[in-house]
């Protein structure tokens, strides 16, 4: 079995099982760990016997979300050397969106078992799978990110209302609005997942492939992957405008709303998101 150090992967009969796993860090999401979630999906693929996968976090919290300078972190992006400019351009773009399309259109069904926090990445993940359970106490973050499904996700008008105030919703909320399909009692959670799961994979896996295909075509006509190409243009367009900074005070409302979290987890700001 391949060895990861951010995530672990493990297959339980028809299930494979891809579970985020810095805890330290809130499971904030690292290049390695994109990697090693893409390398994961590789290996459920071409596993026949996995018919249906899991994604979930380790520590009781789903993903805080993209990390934005822990030390392995920048040391395994400084070793992937790519020089400003288009080559840096096309990494940022592999990591934030094409990956995250490719788990979307992953050929079997894919589920999102929430707990805790599921912040901006976080969001974008559990947002390409087919579906989401969460727990109760699960709080969802959305926010300015590169894999802009929110609108589709949850409608344009809440989407502007929760990106615009950088408020945090429950899990209870999330579901009413559409992101979440269950929400389950936390000790319920992982027994109802895995039962749903297992039923899922009692079905052949050319009806399962049929079904996701078709749905995920019927989202495409409406735009949906061409507007996510056109979001990132713009996302990489306004970040760079000269004096932008979303991490400053005073930019971005959600900083006030992260140093609060945070505060609560001993955590400062900048680590992980």
């Amino acid at each position: 079995m391949t060895q990861f150090q951010d995530i672990l992967y493990e297959v339980d009969g028809p299930l494979g099982v891809i579970t985020l796993n810095r805890p330290g860090y809130r499971n904030a999401q690292s290049y390695r760990m994109l990697d090693e979630i893409d390398a994961a999906f590789a290996l459920a693929r071409s596993d026949e016997a996995v018919r249906v996968l899991i994604v979930r976090g380790s520590g009781g919290v789903f993903s805080a979300g993209h990390d934005l300078g822990t030390a392995d972190a920048l040391e395994y992006r400084q070793a992937l050397g790519a020089k400003p400019g288009i080559q840096l351009y096309d990494q940022f773009k592999h990591y934030n969106l094409d990956v995250v399309l490719r788990w979307r259109n992953f050929p079997k069904p894919t589920i999102a078992m929430v707990e805790g926090y599921c912040i901006y990445a976080g969001w974008m993940l559990a947002a390409a799978m087919d579906v989401v359970f969460a727990a109760e106490d699960a709080e969802f973050l959305a926010g300015v990110v590169e894999y802009m499904s929110i609108p589709w996700d949850i409608g344009v008008r809440r989407a502007k209302e929760l990106c615009f105030e950088s408020r945090f919703i429950p899990a209870a909320e999330a579901e009413r609005y559409g992101l979440v399909n269950r929400v389950l009692p936390q000790a319920e959670l992982e027994r109802e997942t895995y039962a749903w799961a297992r039923r899922v994979a009692e079905n052949s896996p050319e009806v399962l492939r049929f079904a996701k295909i078709h749905m995920n075509k019927a989202q495409d006509a409406q735009g949906f992957s061409q507007a996510l190409e056109d979001s990132l243009g713009d996302y990489q367009a306004m970040m760079h405008l000269p004096g932008v900074d979303l991490r400053k005070p005073g930019q971005n409302r959600l900083l006030a709303v992260d140093l609060a979290v945070r505060g609560k987890r001993g955590k400062r700001y900048g680590q992980d998101r």
